[in-house]
């Protein structure tokens, strides 16, 4: 049953504009699954339209991406950035002005998939109004974020009860990995069905550029030793664990040591104030002159960077997933990471790099070293790298299975129909 060509499907990524610069504040992984998942999923056939919130007046409401895939941003709350934890009382005016949408465009969706609990909420409430198939992919849980938190927020209960609510009344629930199936099951609800597809990244942009001319691209020496990260600035990112490693590696002394810290800030906004924060770390560790900050990377210069490092680290303390690690495995980049949640699926240790038990610059500074000072079995990772990225992680075929599962749940939708009427 071909019903692609017929089917309008709405991303919903009320935080998460798809059409935003990665690396702004609240712009991160979330934001390119989605959009990256619409763009594949256009290619093989379904109408995409992918629901996020406008955040300022000067934003287009409408932008095309490629044929059938399009970003469209609705008027909730005021034209201005709001950070996640306040959208919630919004989303009432989002699902008004996304079904006032749909009434003057005259297009019917047969499915939505919904993306952070937020998006989950508007899903739940725009089924109770229209024949619906939900999918929902979460990117993160509450209940593993508030057990690693120390100030708990007054949205936390509203949010689990909806991450409960969904698992159990959604026709699909996506895991990215198989340890995020395994903390819903545990932390959320026995009840309702999930499937496990992972996230992907595009294999085409990541490893077509080798080490040297990475380098060169970006006036880096041959000889440097280079340790990166790049994402947002927030402390359950660990960023701090990653320059307390580096302050206590082996290679400390080593004029080639470099340490690259990517992403960009606001000053005097929550990321900007942990960016300062971590500065201060730099210099209390007299790191300066080793540590370059180069801010938001440029989407053009992202596979330079990933290229020229020797190993990339992501020390997050909590990730459901990590496009970050396989953005840099596909560069044939070896990855530290954290021990924890999808990172455990992404990265296997001693294959394609190192894991670390999360916040212990200890093990984090012995498994980066470990790296830099063996230099045949560095290049031998980063191979086992970027064969485990393209055998499991490009985006065309993380698109190609979501089309199965939402070919799957149409036919077994019009059967019950058929079934139902007979």
């Amino acid at each position: 049953m071909n019903t692609k060509n017929t089917q309008h499907i709405a991303l919903i990524s009320v935080h998460g504009d798809p059409a935003i610069e990665i690396g702004k504040e609240e712009a991160g992984g979330q934001n390119v699954y989605v959009r990256q998942v619409g763009e594949a999923l256009a290619k093989q056939g379904w109408q995409v339209d992918m629901f996020t919130r406008l955040s300022s007046s000067n934003q287009a409401t409408i932008v095309e991406h490629t044929p059938g895939c399009r970003t469209i941003r609705l008027t909730a709350g005021p034209k201005a950035f709001v950070p996640r934890q306040e959208i919630f009382e919004y989303c009432g005016e989002f699902l008004t002005e996304l079904l006032k949408f749909q009434e003057q465009s005259g297009i019917h969706y047969s499915i939505v998939h919904t993306n952070y609990w937020l998006s989950a909420w508007v899903g739940m409430e725009w089924k109770k109004r229209q024949s619906l198939i939900q999918l929902h992919t979460y990117h993160s849980l509450g209940a593993v974020k508030y057990e690693s938190v120390e100030t708990i927020p007054k949205i936390a209960a509203t949010r689990l009860d909806i991450e409960k609510a969904v698992l159990e009344t959604a026709e699909r629930i996506v895991a990215t990995s198989p340890q995020e199936q395994e903390h819903m099951r545990t932390l959320v609800s026995s009840k309702g069905d999930i499937d496990i597809i992972p996230c992907g990244t595009d294999i085409d942009r990541f490893g077509k550029i080798n080490r040297l001319e990475a380098r060169q691209k970006l006036g880096l020496s041959p000889e440097n030793k280079i340790i990166f990260y790049v994402g947002r600035f927030d402390q359950r990112k660990g960023i701090e664990t990653l320059v307390r490693a580096v302050g206590s590696s082996k290679l400390q002394g080593d004029p080639n040591l470099k340490l690259i810290i990517g992403g960009g800030s606001r000053p005097g906004e929550k990321d900007g104030m942990e960016r300062d924060r971590i500065e201060g770390i730099v210099a209390e560790l007299e790191l300066q002159t080793i540590t370059t900050f180069p801010g938001r990377i440029a989407d053009e210069l992202l596979p330079a960077y990933y290229a020229a490092a020797d190993v990339c680290v992501v020390p997050s303390h909590y990730e459901p997933f990590g496009l970050v690690a396989i953005e840099a495995m596909a560069s044939a980049t070896p990855v530290v990471a954290s021990d924890v949640g999808g990172l455990q699926f992404t990265v296997v240790s001693e294959e394609t790099g190192l894991l670390a038990p999360p916040k212990d610059a200890g093990a984090f500074a012995a498994a980066i070293d470990r790296i830099l000072s063996d230099h045949d079995w560095k290049n031998q990772l980063g191979l086992g790298a970027r064969a485990r990225v393209e055998n499991m992680f490009s985006w065309n075929g993380v698109a190609h299975q979501l089309s199965q599962l939402y070919e799957s749940l149409l036919e077994a939708k019009s059967e019950n129909l058929a079934t139902t009427s007979a």
